[in-house]
């Protein structure tokens, strides 16, 4: 096993309904178009970036079919069919050994109870990794599945999610980790005075406990924040071991992760216990020309018009419709269900001098995560230079055709991280918070 050190970055891949990370990255001719119910395209991701090394594959998730009534408008997206997350990652387990498997459950239509439940089990079915990407929901689509007409409030679901984790980490701790004592001898299963009840009552959630499964092998399965408003960074620093955030040039990124550091000090928490993986989005070839002929293959389908429209869904509804895609990159307000999004785009336009429709395009690439488009050396530098100027502790990696795209960063760029000492050779040890650095959480005092 190789040990973690300090100049080890963290990687995770991050993969949709059909694995592709672009819009339209299912259309390409090189990729899988049937991984949405289809296991054996999941095991082969998961066995190309286990076979990196990678610290864990990350499946996303949404809780309807997003794009409004009219799904004729949304015919082009892959999205629309999926796997449920949980089952897929209880299936993984039994086929991999070293990869984190960390999957999306929204606070807003879960209750506390059962997500511990699911992701404990989890953690013991894979031997300790597990991952639970905590999010509070973003789309009204969501909202109308589960008898609501629309979100709460942005506040209001940040107050919920935020008692709903501490529920949720209270039940991992029910029982001490020496709880079970199995002897048939004197006909004790366990020892009563090591299992503990929460009796939480709070103002959204009353839960007794203790939760039915013991203490998980990593004590607690690691917890993901993703976003960047002030809401996430508080609940985040508070919470969370790794934060997932999107962030499209260097100097934005080092004040994000500077504004994570600081938040986590004053939770009385040390930085390093909390991991900053922006996304990152590659096409990478052996030369920058071969690289560039690979994105400009997969862009070459994207129309205008239907990226200004995805660009507009991207944003929550914000109403793009009276721009001209040709002008200026407008300047856009926050709006409560994406609040951590427009200021990206409208910085993207204004820092490149792109039109409304180039930002769309960007969008449809990457989001408003960074894009880099080179040689193995370019996308190397450009990942060192974040790691070691204070932007990034690892990158969370959005392969925009599977499995090429992942393939590629696998077979040609960790090669590379690993010659410049960034990243390790082999796994440190057999659980997630062993490969990521992250200390065991001792359970709460009781």
């Amino acid at each position: 096993m190789a040990e973690v050190t300090s100049a080890s970055m963290n990687l995770a891949v991050f993969l949709t309904a059909c694995g592709n990370y672009h819009h339209l990255g299912w259309r390409h001719a090189d990729a899988w178009v049937d991984a949405s119910t289809n296991f054996e395209r999941w095991l082969e991701f998961a066995r190309i970036a286990e076979a990196a090394k990678l610290d864990m594959l990350f499946i996303a998730d949404q809780i309807a079919i997003v794009g409004g009534d009219e799904l004729e408008a949304i015919e082009n997206s892959s999205k629309a069919n999926r796997f449920e997350p949980m089952t897929l990652l209880s299936a993984l387990a039994t086929h991999t050994t070293g990869i984190g498997l960390a999957g999306t459950c929204a606070t807003s239509y879960s209750e506390p109870y059962t997500v511990a439940r699911m992701f404990a089990s989890l953690d013991h079915l894979c031997g300790g990794r597990a991952a639970w990407n905590c999010v509070t929901g973003g789309q009204q689509e969501e909202a109308q599945n589960f008898s609501l007409k629309s979100h709460a409030p942005h506040e209001l679901r940040y107050e919920r999610a935020a008692e709903f984790a501490d529920v949720v980490m209270g039940l991992w701790d029910s029982f001490d980790d020496d709880a079970l004592i199995q002897d048939k001898a004197s006909g004790r299963f366990f020892d009563a005075s090591k299992i503990h009840t929460l009796n939480h009552k709070g103002k959204h959630f009353s839960v007794r406990g203790p939760l039915n499964v013991s203490r998980s092998p990593q004590g607690r399965p690691v917890i993901i924040q993703a976003g960047g408003s002030e809401a996430t960074i508080t609940m985040g620093a508070r919470i969370a071991d790794v934060i997932f955030t999107a962030q499209a040039d260097i100097d934005a990124a080092k004040t994000f992760y500077r504004q994570i550091k600081q938040a986590v000090k004053e939770q009385g928490r040390p930085p390093e216990d909390v991991r900053v993986m922006p996304g990152l989005s590659v096409f990478v070839a052996p030369t920058r020309e071969e690289a560039q002929a690979k994105f400009d293959d997969l862009h070459q389908m994207l129309d205008r018009e239907d990226a200004v429209a995805s660009l507009s869904r991207l944003l929550g509804g914000v109403d793009l419709s009276g721009y001209d895609p040709q002008g200026p990159m407008p300047a856009l307000e926050g709006n409560d269900l994406r609040m951590s999004g427009p200021g990206t785009f409208v910085r993207i336009g204004q820092e490149n001098g792109y039109s409304l429709a180039q930002v769309a395009m960007q969008a449809k690439a990457a989001r408003n995560h960074c894009l880099v488009i080179g040689s193995v050396a370019d996308v190397a530098d450009h990942m060192e230079q974040w790691f070691r100027s204070g932007a990034a502790d690892g990158f969370n990696l959005l392969p925009a055709i599977v499995p090429g795209t992942l393939e590629d960063f696998c077979t040609l760029v960790v090669p590379e991280l690993r010659a410049r000492g960034l990243f390790r050779a082999d796994y440190a040890g057999t659980t997630l918070r062993e490969n990521m650095g992250l200390s065991r959480p001792a359970s709460r005092r009781w």
